[in-house]
């Protein structure tokens, strides 16, 4: 019985010991490469969110037909969150059940960090080509989490020295969509402005998303005599914000964010989205990597790349870079490849600091001019 007994115990050793070289190499013994892409596919913010899967398609296959990483095919597992924090929990939690080694997205900021947390408790590396929310980064609180697009505070800081350096601005009214990504750009906006003895806030207000009218608040901006609206939002509010200021006759200067700076904004406002300033990513057209992007986005979809296409790229090489560089998606040598190891993008030779964001990587401002968003020197 003794003897029994100690077989059966070395047998329970040697089968736990296979199991923990197995969870451990699992990654290195798969057939793929898998990345997760996360982010609204369908909805109103899908045009925030397909680039990036076409972004990641165009990467992929150029790498594949290289090779692949670590000689295994890269496979994409890509999920629709609505841009919904309530739906990017089951995203992510779908995505880690599917045993990827790495997500792109999410898109939007809220869903983002809806779904961080899931992803850090799996060890899980993601970035975002578009989360600008400042605490996905400076709370500390995702050491698993980068991106590839600078944050809210610098977005904000660019609108407001905007308004009263270039533009000559002292009135401003702030609004925004109540969300982790507007009003946290919002509260950044206001509290420069407030700072600054040129400047007065004169109405600062959130309103709801997917109203079909906002007129209430469009009177409220007028019998202030703001000079400027700062909006921090996306672009089927603003568009409609715009449209109702236009048609009432008010000239009142609308800058807004990267989650306007969209073409489908243009498309929706038409001509009242003339003159409307936002900001976006940093124009990087002359990249030869860029360029040639775009050009095979043309050959493959017949049409110029969306938003944030760019920053999708770049955030795609980088986490199939450093897969490469790590020797596997072990998720401490991912980690320390992505902060100390620069990779040629779409943005140009870019690494991540100890938060988590793209070192180098900014805002421009742009504005509507003949129906196209046109970069303000």
């Amino acid at each position: 019985m003794m003897k029994l007994r100690l077989h059966w115990a070395l047998v329970t050793t040697i089968a736990a010991l296979f199991l923990m070289m197995t969870a451990a190499g699992t990654a290195l013994a798969a057939d793929t490469i898998k990345l997760g892409v996360a982010g609204p596919h369908s909805g109103d913010l899908a045009s925030y969110g397909i680039p990036t899967t076409k972004a990641a398609e165009l990467v992929v296959k150029d790498i594949n037909a290289k090779g692949g990483v670590l000689g295994k095919q890269v496979e994409l597992v890509v999920e629709d969150d609505v841009c919904k924090p309530e739906v990017a929990t089951n995203t992510a939690t779908k995505l880690v059940g599917d045993g990827v080694h790495a997500v792109l997205g999410h898109i939007c900021s809220g869903a983002t960090k809806a779904a961080l947390g899931i992803y850090k408790d799996a060890k899980v590396v993601v970035m975002s080509p578009s989360a600008t929310n400042p605490g996905l980064t400076q709370s500390g609180d995702y050491p698993n989490f980068f991106r590839t697009i600078a944050s809210d505070d610098a977005q904000a800081r660019l609108e407001v020295d905007f308004a009263l350096d270039t533009l000559k601005l002292k009135k401003i009214a702030v609004l925004h969509d109540k969300g982790d990504y507007g009003k946290g750009l919002a509260e950044f906006a206001k509290g420069f402005l407030e700072e600054d003895p040129r400047a007065e806030v004169v109405l600062y207000e959130g309103i709801t998303p997917g109203a079909v009218d906002y007129s209430a608040v469009v009177q409220k901006i007028k019998r202030t005599n703001a000079e400027a609206v700062i909006f921090g939002g996306y672009h089927p509010e603003a568009a409609k914000i715009v449209t109702q200021m236009r048609k009432k006759k008010m000239d009142t200067i609308f800058i807004s964010d990267d989650g306007v700076k969209d073409d489908t904004f243009i498309k929706v406002a038409k001509q009242y989205a003339e003159g409307v300033y936002a900001t976006g990513p940093k124009d990087v057209s002359s990249n030869p990597m860029t360029i040639q992007a775009k050009k095979d986005h043309q050959a493959a979809y017949g049409e110029d790349p969306g938003a944030f296409f760019d920053n999708a790229y770049a955030a795609t090489l980088a986490l199939l870079n450093a897969i490469e560089q790590s020797g596997g998606t072990e998720y401490d040598a991912m980690v320390s490849t992505l902060r100390t190891k620069d990779v040629e993008t779409t943005l140009g030779a870019i690494r991540f600091d100890e938060r988590g964001d793209a070192i180098g990587v900014g805002f421009a401002m742009y504005q509507v001019k003949d129906g196209q968003y046109v970069e303000v020197k």
